[in-house]
């Protein structure tokens, strides 16, 4: 054992290293995935420019960043959207003051 310990050691140091430091990135990209994102259903009538205006104070992006970033995540081509389309938005964290005022879809 004591053998193998000495030939390998930096190996199963750096192994061991890698998979913690892969465990915690991964717990981090969780967090900040469930955090920065929204999913929510549009309704009969509404356009990106509509949802990106009745979104505005959780996003932080203009209009034009916020439908390029929509368009882009959700693989829309040319602002077509329809009734009852599922789309994720990008949302930045509540502050404490902020009252939850979102209709999750699917809730």
């Amino acid at each position: 054992m004591k053998k193998i310990w000495k030939q390998y050691s930096y190996a199963i140091i750096l192994v061991i290293v890698s998979l913690a430091a892969a465990l915690l990135f991964a717990n981090y990209v969780k967090v900040a995935n469930s955090e920065g994102y929204l999913k929510v259903t549009v309704k009969d009538g509404e356009s990106l420019w509509t949802i990106a205006e009745k979104y505005s104070n959780r996003h932080g992006l203009s209009s034009d960043e916020f439908i390029s970033w929509v368009e882009r995540t959700n693989g829309i081509n040319g602002d077509k959207i329809y009734p009852g389309e599922e789309l994720v938005i990008p949302v930045l964290e509540k502050s404490e003051g902020q009252v939850e005022v979102t209709n999750y879809a699917g809730e």
